[in-house]
């Protein structure tokens, strides 16, 4: 139960007005702009919006000035701000495999069918501070447009014409919507990689890297990571056929793992699967292998104890949104509760140490 505070409206207003000034900060340095942002804090505005489930690139940028920087928070904006928009229809599956390729990577083929593309990425550079970025901007050179692969095939389909891997089920019932329903259990897989492609990445990158540890059966090979434009598109009865509308950068982790087989399936490969909004090279592939770790009931693999193995574990708690909000509940007024405990304990005293209470 909360209780009313004498001149706490006033006290929420300063606080809205000290928080509107600390945003800004020094006023002698520029403000910083929404456009900035975008281009510059690219991974940042990436995962906003992978986790906001909304991809608009310049209303994630926004979040995050008014979030100061705070993923989460700016996050939470971005949710908010989703369930105002109308809902036209849905679009139809996104075709990967005919992305626009900017990076694409294996870690089971030296000579991977189609060739390594190494793109934009960290892995390579020596992690030293560079500060000739600290000096004043100057404008940057045009680059070069990027020379274009067409459409690649995703390197697992190779495996796939031997029947070395895992086939993925197709078709079937009516996949569900995560935002529209509540999550109930057992989960389906689709219901299951919504969840988790909404997650926070710290939560998923810490479960993956247990199941990497050997909490949980996941010793996985990344098959294919693969980062590229792909086109949307939808239906349209007026017209009786599709039509793009737009085009979104993904990043997608197809990941291999070892399977000993059945009495009706032969020994073969499984994989692990993770689709995220932008340039998420971490979450994706974390998200494979807990997606890959969620499979061991369907797959008739002993479930184990491994958190990353528990669906209704990881699923209830990689939402940062419901676990911030929950968290940080706390910090309102519980004065009535706490006073309640607060006798309760006093009462228990004096009933263990009735000397001490005189």
């Amino acid at each position: 139960m909360y209780v009313a505070v004498k001149g706490g409206e006033r006290a929420i207003e300063n606080a809205h007005g000290w928080l509107a000034e600390a945003r800004r900060g020094d006023a002698t340095v520029p403000d910083l702009a929404v456009d900035q942002i975008r281009e510059q804090l690219a991974l940042a505005v990436d995962r906003v919006m992978a986790e906001g489930s909304l991809y608009d690139p310049d209303l994630a940028a926004l979040a995050l000035k008014q979030a100061r920087g705070d993923v989460v928070e700016a996050v939470f904006l971005i949710r908010a701000f989703r369930t105002t928009l109308p809902r036209f229809g849905a679009s139809a599956p996104l075709d990967t495999g005919a992305a626009q390729i900017i990076r694409r990577i294996s870690a089971t083929y030296k000579d991977a069918p189609g060739g390594q593309v190494l793109g934009p990425t960290f892995d390579y550079t020596h992690r030293l501070l560079d500060f000739g970025l600290a000096e004043s901007a100057t404008p940057a050179p045009a680059p070069e447009a990027p020379s274009s692969l067409g459409a690649v095939p995703h390197i697992l389909s190779h495996l796939g014409e031997e029947g070395l891997i895992q086939p993925e089920r197709e078709g079937g019932a009516e996949v569900p919507d995560l935002t529209r329903a509540p999550l109930e259990f057992p989960a389906s897989r689709p219901l299951r990689l919504q969840a988790l492609a909404r997650g926070d990445e710290g939560f998923l990158l810490s479960l993956a890297y247990s199941t990497q540890r050997g909490y949980g059966r996941n010793h996985a090979f990344i098959g294919e990571l693969r980062i590229g434009h792909v086109r949307v598109s939808a239906y349209l009865p007026e017209l009786g056929f599709e039509i793009d509308f737009a085009e979104i950068l993904l990043t997608e982790c197809e990941t291999v793992n070892q399977f000993q087989g059945s009495k009706s399936e032969p020994a073969q490969f499984t994989r692990g699967y993770g689709l995220v909004f932008g340039q998420s090279e971490r979450k994706a592939i974390s998200m494979a292998l807990v997606d890959r770790a969620l499979r061991t009931r369907e797959l008739g693999e002993d479930t184990g104890s491994a958190p990353a193995q528990d669906e209704e574990f990881v699923l209830s708690h990689c939402d940062n949104i419901q676990s911030s909000g929950f968290l940080e509940h706390i910090k309102l007024p519980h004065y009535v509760d706490f006073q309640a405990e607060l006798e309760l304990i006093r009462k228990l005293r004096r009933r263990a140490m009735p000397e001490a209470a005189q």
